[in-house]
């Protein structure tokens, strides 16, 4: 199918039924704002079949039954114009960026985080263009699990997509999109949004349920992704200090004030056997540390490496239970010896993952962030000699040595990617924002970008790179 007939101008299927009742089951939710969250998730193989209807009309954006028994009210459209009126005025003044859609990080599962924003819709005959465009900048994660973000505030007539549009474009996304999306959370909704949503309900996977997540705030928001930092708009920010007017002046300082509290805390109660959430050279000091590798690193990459996991379909790409991984991470600050031998191979691999993230600096470091985003921007023949300096000369000791441990094992992992399915770019794509991430703002997308194809560099590069171990270069 080509590009121009993704999109088709007819919504396919039976006429939808105009009469939704809520549901009487409890809906779980973020917010006590919200008293429900219907189903989201098209599927060929849920869809019920309603009875055939003689006619159907077009009422605003959705298609509607004529039914006899239905008295029509005057005047009366609950889908027209002014139902976003709070959220139109903050957006008036408002400049689309050449991003339709941002990455703001990973969450506290090691998922990757998109951001889009009903603000940068532009005019209905122009949306088509728009969801390609979304399509093809996220296509390249939707392999692993994912988290979407939905912004609805600055959503106007003039942009407000119409249910066939909806329903065509979600009809026309890969599988991927639509089975590694583990969660889609909906920031500032009105109750205009949860009218469509109810409205298809009876034709939408049950499934969806556990994925669909209203927030009323962005302090919500950064509690349900475990991001202590969130770069976003002026706008969104904006608009959520006028809906929580009561958090304007105090939240930000008092939550940057508390986090720097908890950082400072953290530094005076680290604890001997700590190896998660502390500086790397406080777990070489304290810990028995064989060429800088912490205890559990080695652990995760031992049990990873055995015949029968290493080659499991989706390694490192499927999220491990977050409990567990929670529970396992206890007993190693404690300083417990955990066996993982009975551990389940996507617990392990996330356990591993959750390591890199939770270290107070980046393994690639904070000085290297500025170097490393301009990896695309480098003529070609210079990028080996630019890694390999970069590496080699500006990492730490105990940084060169882990990364270089890790990378050793990744490329490991891509020698059975027959079986696992785990290339040098998938592999990159998942480490990359692990390995590094800004110490002031969360990395956008067009940062990520470069820091993925500069760990995918070195994974295809690693003898070059790594000719010359330098413990024996110091001797």
């Amino acid at each position: 199918m080509d590009n121009h007939s993704r999109f088709t101008s007819r919504l396919p299927g039976p006429a939808i039924n105009s009469i939704v009742e809520n549901s009487d089951e409890p809906q779980p939710s973020l917010s006590d704002l919200h008293d429900f969250e219907p189903k989201l998730e098209f599927d060929d193989t849920e869809l019920l079949s309603p009875a055939p209807l003689e006619k159907d009309v077009m009422v605003g954006d959705f298609v509607l039954a004529d039914d006899p028994e239905l008295e029509p009210e005057e005047d009366v459209n609950p889908l027209e114009d002014d139902f976003e009126d709070q959220l139109r005025e903050q957006s008036e003044q408002f400049q689309a960026p050449k991003n339709k859609c941002d990455f703001l990080g990973t969450d506290k599962q090691g998922r990757h985080v998109f951001g889009i924003y009903a603000s940068r819709f532009p005019e209905k005959s122009q949306l088509e263009g728009f969801v390609r465009q979304v399509i093809k900048e996220i296509e390249p994660f939707v392999e692993n699990d994912y988290i979407l973000v939905y912004f609805h505030q600055g959503l106007k007539e003039d942009n407000k997509p119409s249910a066939q549009f909806l329903w065509n474009s979600y009809k026309e996304l890969d599988r991927n999109f639509r089975k590694n999306l583990k969660t889609l959370y909906v920031v500032h909704p009105t109750w205009f949004i949860r009218v469509i949503w109810n409205f298809f309900s009876p034709f939408i996977s049950d499934k969806f349920r556990k994925k669909l997540v209203y927030i009323s705030s962005l302090d919500e928001l950064r509690q349900a992704l475990g991001l202590n930092k969130l770069k976003l708009p002026d706008n969104i920010s904006d608009f959520d200090d006028k809906l929580n007017p009561s958090r304007k002046s105090a939240a930000p300082s008092s939550y940057l004030t508390s986090s720097v509290n908890a950082s400072r805390q953290q530094q005076h109660k680290m604890a001997p056997t700590m190896q998660f959430g502390v500086p790397l050279k406080h777990i070489v000091v304290n810990s028995p540390c064989l060429n800088s590798i912490p205890p559990i690193v080695r652990k995760c990459v031992d049990s990873l490496s055995i015949t029968g996991v290493i080659d499991t379909e989706g390694i490192f790409r499927r999220s491990g239970n977050h409990a567990e991984i929670m529970a396992l991470k206890e007993r190693v600050n404690r300083g417990e010896d955990v066996d993982l031998k009975c551990v389940n191979v996507h617990v392990i691999a996330g356990l591993l993952k959750s390591f890199l993230r939770d270290l107070s600096e980046p393994l690639l470091t904070f000085e290297l962030y500025e170097d490393v985003t301009k990896f695309l921007e480098w003529p070609k023949e210079e990028r080996s000699r630019n890694v390999t300096q970069l590496i080699r000369e500006k990492l730490p000791e105990e940084n060169y040595e882990l990364f270089k441990y890790i990378v050793e094992f990744l490329v490991r992992v891509m020698d059975c990617e027959d079986l696992n399915k785990m290339t040098s770019s998938n592999l990159a794509i998942v480490f990359g924002p692990n390995f590094l991430w800004s110490r002031s703002t969360s990395t956008s997308l067009e940062e990520i970008a470069p820091i993925n194809a500069f760990v995918d560099f070195v994974l295809q590069n690693h003898k070059d790179i790594y000719l010359i171990d330098i413990n024996q270069h110091a001797l």
